[in-house]
């Protein structure tokens, strides 16, 4: 496997929250050939096992496969639909982009239009435009019209992007918030498959309407550590001061110590570290306490989980594309198999209490 051709096929696949059917089909895929074990619970969340020795500790891996969209809540008499977000989408990056809306077994096209500025009140211009007057323009010239294309109230859909190679380090797509950390686990999967390791995937639903799926997938892993894999903000951009750039592209993974659903177990920060010097991968931490993570589920669970953090810095998460640097994604990678490794061949895990 490599992980851009991974990265390509779930960036390009449509999955908004509750609805992760293509990205779900692709994962399963993935994991079936590498995995010992892999079921579908009732909430959509996939759980692959590789099982290795009997001694070694049992480390869970997640990521979610939901990206931020948004759901149709009204067609108007012209064939106009309304809609509210699924996770966090601000309305400054929505008009003017192009969007594809998934019903009845369809992919429908769609352009997210605003009033022309050309008719606005000098007072309109100088305002954001709110979501409310935002409206998707399908081409349909009546709601019945709109009703035979397969839309109706519940249609979901999120941004039309394709996947595509910027230059020699940087490739720009849809979702790799988490497709990215998603690419991450099938890839450490594959290059452990035949190792002695106890590894867990769990690919969640729902994280980013609230971190649903994984409050249900870890209560089943019954396992010893979890690491959550992210794509996360990358605010390396003009406008950003220094101190507030969570993390930096091509600087490596970054590692997190709080946010605002968990603060990580010290010893897990310092492991990671660790790990990362040993085997000379670049490293970063992530300098914002913001956001969450399913990590924030996770750790609460049962008698709790120590958990930690790594995500691969990301341009432009929640819009429509995301910029991405190819070596953040291959040491991400690398890192979590030292992680797995050194946390499972250390006598009685004595150095990581």
């Amino acid at each position: 496997m490599k992980p851009l051709e991974i990265l390509e096929q779930l960036s390009n696949a449509y999955g908004p929250p509750g609805y992760e059917d293509e990205v779900r089909t692709l994962v399963v895929r993935f994991l079936s050939e590498i995995s010992d074990e892999v079921k579908v619970d009732k909430m959509g969340n996939v759980i692959a096992i590789k099982k290795g020795k009997e001694e070694y500790p049992k480390i869970l891996l997640a990521a979610h496969m939901d990206e931020v969209g948004f759901i149709v809540t009204h067609i108007d008499d012209d064939g106009f639909l309304r809609f509210t977000p699924l996770g966090g989408l601000l309305p400054h990056v929505l008009s003017g982009q192009q969007v594809t809306i998934i019903s009845d077994n369809k992919k429908v096209p769609g352009y997210i239009g605003i009033k022309p500025p050309h008719l606005m009140s000098e007072e309109e211009r100088k305002k954001p435009i709110e979501i409310d007057n935002m409206f998707i323009d399908v081409g349909a010239q009546s709601a019945e019209e709109a009703h035979k294309m397969g839309i109706h109230i519940g249609s979901v859909g999120t941004f039309s992007t394709k996947f595509k190679k910027l230059t020699s380090k940087k490739v720009l797509g849809k979702a790799f918030d988490d497709r990215a950390g998603l690419t991450a686990i099938i890839q450490t999967f594959y290059n452990l498959k035949d190792s002695d390791y106890n590894i867990v995937a769990v690919a969640t639903v729902q994280e980013e309407v609230g971190l649903r799926g994984a409050k249900v997938a870890a209560w089943q892993t019954n396992v010893d550590y979890a690491i959550v894999l992210e794509g996360t903000t990358a605010a390396d951009t003009p406008e950003s001061n220094t101190h507030k750039r969570s993390t930096v592209q091509c600087k490596g993974p970054a590692i997190t110590v709080a946010d605002k659903s968990i603060i990580v177990p010290a010893y897990i920060v310092r492991t990671l570290t660790e790990i990362a010097e040993k085997y000379n991968i670049p490293y970063q931490f992530k300098q914002t306490i913001s956001g969450g993570t399913d990590a924030g589920a996770i750790h609460l669970t049962k008698e709790g989980i120590p958990a930690g953090v790594i995500s691969i810095p990301c341009r432009y998460i929640h819009s429509a594309a995301s910029i991405l640097c190819i070596d953040d994604l291959k040491n991400t990678i690398k890192l979590v198999e030292a992680f797995i490794k050194e946390i499972s061949e250390t006598p009685s895990n004595k150095n990581y209490k």
